[in-house]
C-alpha cells in the first residue's frame, strides 16, 4: 500500500483567522497494482469542532481493504467556537474531490466513480456538496475543469437539519449564534435536495444521543420526494460516534492522529502563550487534539458492524 498526503491549498489560496498554521489536506491510501478502481474519502465528523481520528485513517482502511483507493480529507474547524465557517469546510470537501479527479490517472481512481463518506459533522459536510456542489466555484486552473460533484455518498449518522432535531453545537460552529434563517435554511439539507443530487446511503442508530435519527429519516423522505436514489438503514441500539463498530474501533485501533492538527496548532498557541484561553476553554481544546479515543465501556456492536459490507454492497450497484 501506497500512502500520500497532500495539502489541498496552494499558498495564497487558504485563510481562516483560527487556523494558526493549519491547512486542509488529504491523505490517501493506494493499491500499487496499476489497476483503475473506485475511491472513497472519507470525512470525519466532529460537531464542525475537531475531527476526529476514529472515523479517519481506520474507515478509510477498511474501503481499501475492499479494493477501493481509499482517502481522507481534514478540513477547516472552529475549535476556538469564535469564527464561524461558513462555506470554508465546503470549499474544503469541494476542492479535496477536485484534486483527485484531477489527479485520477496517476492516483489509479475511476473518475467517475468517486464517493464520499462522512460521519456526523462530517455527514453533514459531504451532505452539503450533494446538495451545494454547483455553488463552489474554482479559482484555481489546475482544478477548475474536474468535477466536484460526488458520484455517490455514505451519510453516517449525519446531522441533517437546521430545525428542531439539529445537532445545535454543529450549527452554531458553523454559521454562529446569529445566522440568519436563509443561512439556517440553506444549511437544512432536506430543504436542499434537488433531482440533481447524487445517490446517498443513509445509516443511523435508533437510540443515537447526540444526533436524532430523525436527521436520516428527513433526509430520506427528501431524497425519495425529488426521486434521488437511496438506501436507508437504522440500527436499533447504538450512541453516536460508532464509526465501524469492530474490535479494531473498541481497542482505539486508528492509525495516526492528523485529523487533529488544526486543535493540537491551537493547542500549541496556547501553550506558548500565543493565545489565552479560559481554563474550561484549554480543557475543551485539549480534548479536541486527541479527538475520537473510545470510551473504554463502549462494547463491538455487531449489529451496526455489518454498515461497510451494506455499503459497498450499495455502491457497487449505483456506481
Amino acid at each position: 500500500m501506497r500512502q500520500l498526503e497532500q495539502v489541498l491549498w496552494e499558498e495564497g489560496e487558504y485563510r481562516y483567522d483560527d487556523a494558526f498554521g493549519f491547512v486542509p489536506q488529504i491523505h490517501g491510501y493506494l493499491h500499487e497494482d496499476g489497476q483503475i478502481r473506485p475511491c472513497v474519502i472519507v470525512v470525519p465528523g466532529g460537531g464542525y469542532e475537531g475531527v476526529a481520528a476514529s472515523e479517519g485513517e481506520i474507515v478509510a482502511l477498511e474501503f481499501w481493504e475492499k479494493g477501493y483507493q481509499a482517502f481522507v480529507c481534514t478540513y477547516t474547524t472552529n475549535p476556538l467556537k469564535r469564527t464561524p465557517l461558513h462555506m470554508q469546510p465546503l470549499k474544503d470537501l469541494s476542492r479535496a474531490v477536485r484534486w483527485v479527479r484531477s489527479h485520477c490517472q496517476e492516483l489509479c481512481v475511476n473518475p467517475g466513480q468517486v464517493a464520499i463518506c462522512g460521519f456526523s459533522a462530517g455527514g453533514h459536510l459531504c451532505g452539503s456538496l450533494c446538495v451545494h456542489f454547483a455553488d463552489v466555484s474554482e479559482e484555481n486552473p489546475r482544478y477548475a475543469k474536474a468535477s466536484n460533484r460526488p458520484d455517490a455518498a455514505i451519510l453516517s449518522y449525519p446531522v441533517i437539519t437546521s430545525g428542531i432535531k439539529t445537532h445545535g453545537g454543529s450549527m452554531e460552529n458553523l454559521l454562529g449564534r446569529d445566522a440568519t434563517a436563509g443561512e439556517l435554511a440553506y444549511m437544512s439539507l432536506e430543504r436542499q435536495v434537488t433531482e440533481q443530487t447524487p445517490p446517498c446511503f443513509l445509516w443511523h442508530t435508533e437510540t443515537d444521543d447526540a444526533v436524532p435519527v430523525e436527521n436520516s429519516y428527513l433526509m430520506a423522505a427528501a431524497f425519495r420526494e425529488k426521486g434521488v436514489p437511496y438506501a436507508l438503514h437504522i440500527f436499533s441500539d447504538g450512541n453516536h460516534g460508532l464509526s465501524l463498530s469492530n474490535d479494531r474501533w473498541v481497542s482505539n485501533q486508528y492509525g495516526e492522529f492528523y485529523t487533529t492538527r488544526q486543535a493540537q496548532q491551537v493547542l500549541e498557541q496556547i501553550q506558548g502563550g500565543g493565545l489565552t484561553v479560559s481554563e474550561e476553554e484549554l480543557e475543551r481544546i485539549e480534548g479536541l487534539a486527541v479527538m475520537g479515543v473510545c470510551p473504554k465501556e463502549e462494547l463491538v456492536r455487531e449489529e451496526v458492524a455489518v454498515w461497510p459490507l451494506i455499503a459497498h454492497q450499495w455502491l457497487q450497484k449505483v456506481m
